[in-house]
Parts: structure tokens; C-alpha cells; sequence
């Protein structure tokens, strides 16, 4: 009887590991670029070798705005100048702005060029969310000369290492790709190449700060929508919005948590390690607000 019991535990276990772990990765060979209007360096549509058409989002990388439809992609636009510290970088407001447009264009260009012959794609078709226009899958892209299109952005002083991050493909775990893009960024900078060639490195600390102190009034404002003491949702069914009133959830976690449960649902609080950057200390926050019900 004890023999019976061990191994429905141990096959019991096994199913649940199981569900927890990540959609495999799919390698799409031969892709090809395809050119839109809208695309960015960050973000654009392929074509598969089989005809199937994807918008890619990448992961890690973040190129500068340039098509500013509403009040998100201007806010995410000050967001990236007062990263680079670049917000007067002309006399006039408006000169920087268009400069700082004008870099985005060259981050798309400079994607375009990269892709012009067939490269790979590696997805777990994740929702990238972030655009009503065009469902986004995140990826990693490898170019024709097995470089990645992440980490080339990122040394050109196109792109920020910054945004969402995944394991692999391969054995590469999510913290392992992000340090090495900071790396390469580092030395971006170092170099003045890009962005980083516009940079006031007298006022950056300053231009950062003025960021922090957004983010912290964003942050107050939300809080005032935060769940108050007793309200509980699900994190699997929840939105983005909804997750966001979590305590110490922003917009970027936010979106993680939706991947992540498209992986496989949480069935308690501590699966919610399982997305990139929720820690003790964050699950602590909240994890009183959290039902795992499907009702």
C-alpha cells in the first residue's frame, strides 16, 4: 500500500512540474522580412518559410519611438530620452524631440538591413502585448550570420537593454541574457556610438532622476486604484489593468504574469516566481490579494 501511495505521489508531482514548465521553443527557419509603415527596430513583421506572417516583438531590446500615435508612446518617448539623457540635446524642445524620432527611424533601418537575408526565429508565440494594432509574439531573432538582433541593436547605441527577458533558446537562462546585453550597452555608451553620441553625461544623473520621479507620481496615482484590504482576483484570468492594482505589480510585470500563466496557470502564490523578476520580497506584497478559483 505504501508502494502504491509513494508512486501516485511521485506521478502526481510529476504532472504538476510538468504543467508548470514554459511552452517549448519553435524554430522558424528562413524567414524573411516583410515592410510596413508602422515597424520599429524593436518590432516588425515576418513571413515564414512555410507563409505564415508574424509581427516579432524582441525581447531585451528597446529602440526609440518614432511613430507616436498616442499619450503611451509619447510617455514611453520621454521615457527612452531621459534614459539616454538626451532631452536637450537641441535648443529647441521640439528639435530634441524629432531628433530622438529620428533615431528610431534608424533603429528600424538598421533592422531592416540586418534582415535582408533569410534569418531564424525562435518563439514560444507569447502574447507581447502593448499594441491594439497588431498581435505581437515575443522572439529572439538570429541573423543570417548567426548574430542576435537584440544584442546588435543594443552595441550600435540603438537600443536600450531593456523590456521583457525569457530563458533560453538553448541552456541561456533570462538573467543571463539581460547582464549581457547590459554589457554590451555598457560598452555602447563607453563608446559613444548611436544615441549614446547625443548623450549629456553631465545632466544624465539628473535626466534619470526626473524619470525616477515620473514613474514614482505614475505609481501614486495607480495606487490610489490598488486593492484595498480583502479584494482579491485571480492572477490567471485578471487583465493587465486589473493585475496592475496588485501591490508592486507596474505595467511590466504586469504583462510578464499574463505570459508567464500562458505557459501555465499559477495554482498557488508561489508560482508566481516563475515570472522574470517577482521575488520574496514582491510576493509578499500581495500575496494576500491573490484566489487561484477558476470560477
Amino acid at each position: 500500500m505504501r508502494i502504491v501511495l509513494s508512486l501516485a505521489i511521485v506521478f502526481t508531482s510529476s504532472l504538476l512540474a510538468s504543467a508548470a514548465e514554459p511552452k517549448p521553443f519553435v524554430k522558424l527557419e528562413n524567414c524573411t522580412f516583410i515592410p510596413t509603415e508602422w515597424a520599429d527596430g524593436d518590432s516588425f513583421r515576418i513571413k515564414t518559410a512555410t507563409g505564415e506572417e508574424h509581427t516579432v516583438r524582441l525581447y531585451g531590446a528597446d529602440c526609440m519611438e518614432w511613430h507616436i500615435g498616442d499619450d503611451t508612446d509619447a510617455r514611453r518617448l520621454r521615457a527612452q530620452r531621459h534614459y539616454f539623457g538626451i532631452t536637450e540635446a537641441a535648443p529647441k524642445a521640439a528639435d530634441a524631440i524629432e531628433m530622438a524620432k529620428g533615431f528610431g527611424k534608424v533603429g528600424a533601418d538598421r533592422t531592416a538591413a540586418l534582415l535582408a537575408k533569410p534569418f531564424t526565429v525562435h518563439t514560444r508565440f507569447r502574447n507581447a502585448l502593448g499594441d491594439g494594432k497588431h498581435l505581437r509574439i515575443f522572439a529572439f531573432v538570429e541573423c543570417a550570420d548567426g548574430a542576435d538582433l537584440a544584442a546588435e541593436l543594443v552595441k550600435s547605441g540603438i537600443a536600450r537593454a531593456f523590456g521583457t527577458f525569457d530563458d533560453g533558446p538553448g541552456e541561456r537562462s533570462a538573467e543571463e541574457y539581460e547582464k549581457s546585453l547590459i554589457d554590451l550597452e555598457l560598452q555602447s555608451a563607453k563608446r559613444g556610438l548611436g544615441i549614446w553620441s547625443k548623450t549629456n553625461w553631465d545632466k544624465l544623473p539628473v535626466e534619470r532622476h526626473a524619470q525616477r520621479k515620473d514613474d514614482d507620481e505614475a505609481e501614486l496615482a495607480i495606487g490610489n486604484n490598488k486593492l484595498k484590504p480583502g479584494e482579491k482576483l485571480n492572477p490567471n484570468l485578471a487583465s493587465r489593468d486589473e493585475l496592475m492594482k496588485l501591490p508592486g505589480v507596474a505595467e511590466e510585470t504586469a504583462n510578464r504574469i499574463i505570459e508567464a500563466r500562458d505557459d501555465a496557470p499559477f495554482e498557488k502564490p508561489e508560482d508566481l516566481f516563475r515570472v522574470h523578476g517577482i521575488k520574496l520580497k514582491t510576493l509578499e506584497k500581495f500575496r494576500h490579494h491573490l484566489e487561484f478559483n477558476t470560477r
